[in-house]
């Protein structure tokens, strides 16, 4: 219970600040809004979403009837790299700092939005997609801002797509949440479909903390069913600080006949809060903070420890950490690590390679020591 004492306490503290809404342009006073054109890139980002639409919102309840969406969000040019900058109020809202909503349309239909998203890949000629899940104690504003943010400064190829699962959005709906992920299992699915259906060549899995559970129970579970219509177009996953039990994730891979590929894992062997989380599971580690790849040696996956780059609690460095966005954005964006056999591609990143069995591990280094020889 003394263990536990300080983590009730940071939960309490993080429950009680402020949550990130979104924030229109048409909301802001016609001055600052004048300056946006300027301001800024426009991230398009589709969305399909579980969360039920309570007052004109969707918020943490669940729904059982898919909604579709598309937001453009203005991602400014002055702000620090692999930050959200939130307006305090839609007053003092500065396009020049902060994130904005310029436009947002909801779907009648799923047939809408197919004929959007294809519509959109055809523009830019572009047929890939990368959807996005998000992780535990997310709102729906929160999640589409970072998605848009990492789309953004990680110079992602393809077509950014989110699926926002009904997190309850609370440091303390952590049951809940675990148990949306599981609800949140078919919305995946039917997104994925949405999107293949649409037209996408590949599509490639990006899901964070307990977004990696929601994805991995939803590839496990179209594996079963044989979804062709999902699993044929998986071009890729990449998990980040996955709040995953090793021996979970271990049955679902089983399951699945074998890991897509390339399966990549983001991980941090110092990350604060799923060295707490291994703690309350009473298990050792979680998927996301292995210090040992003997339990993943079977499978065919790369495993990056990103500790060196470690952001805060070291819970998301693949999309915070200027120094890790700024390396990953030098070796062509993500796309080098989707095109190149796993042995290029291990050589475009700094750091002590390990090999064991099928799994392969990668410790990173930053640059710096790399350049120096420390």
């Amino acid at each position: 219970m003394r263990l536990l004492l300080p983590l009730f306490t940071a939960l309490a503290l993080i429950a009680c600040s402020p949550r990130g809404e979104f924030v229109r342009l048409d909301q802001i006073p016609p001055e600052k809004a004048a300056t946006a054109s300027d301001a800024g890139v426009r991230e398009v980002v589709f969305v399909g979403t579980s969360r039920e639409k309570d007052a004109g919102e969707f918020g943490f309840g669940r729904s059982d009837t898919a909604s579709f969406l598309r937001y453009d969000i203005l991602v400014p040019f002055d702000r620090p790299v692999g930050e959200v900058t939130w307006p305090g109020s839609a007053r003092s809202a500065d396009p020049m700092t902060d994130f904005l909503t310029l436009a947002d349309v909801e779907y009648a239909d799923a047939k809408g939005f197919r004929a959007e998203l294809k519509g959109a890949m055809a523009r830019r000629g572009q047929r890939d997609v990368v959807i996005y899940v998000h992780g535990f104690n997310n709102t729906m504003a929160e999640s589409v801002y970072r998605v848009a943010q990492m789309h953004y400064d990680l110079k992602v190829p393809g077509i950014a797509v989110h699926y926002a699962w009904p997190s309850r959005g609370s440091a303390l709906g952590y049951v809940y949440d675990r148990d949306s992920a599981l609800f949140g299992r078919d919305g995946l699915e039917d997104l994925m479909a949405q999107v293949a259906q649409a037209g996408a060549n590949r599509i490639i899995i990006v899901a964070h903390s307990m977004g990696g559970a929601v994805a991995m129970e939803t590839l496990r579970q179209a594996a079963i069913r044989g979804d062709r219509r999902v699993m044929s177009h998986i071009g890729g996953v990449v998990l980040i600080s996955p709040d995953l039990d090793v021996d979970l994730f271990r049955a679902q891979a089983r399951a699945m006949g074998s890991l897509p590929q390339p399966f990549l894992i983001f991980g941090s062997r110092k990350d604060t809060i799923l060295n707490i989380s291994s703690k309350i599971a009473g298990a050792p580690d979680r998927l996301g903070n292995l210090k040992d790849l003997t339990p993943l040696a079977d499978l065919e996956l790369t495993y990056f420890d990103t500790a060196a780059y470690n952001e805060g609690a070291g819970h998301f460095n693949l999309g915070t950490s200027p120094a890790l966005i700024k390396l990953l954005g030098g070796i062509a964006n993500l796309d080098a690590a989707f095109s190149a056999e796993a042995s290029r591609r291990v050589g475009l990143l700094p750091g002590v390679v390990l090999t064991v069995r099928s799994a392969t591990g990668i410790i990173l280094a930053p640059v710096e020591a790399v350049a120096t020889g420390r």
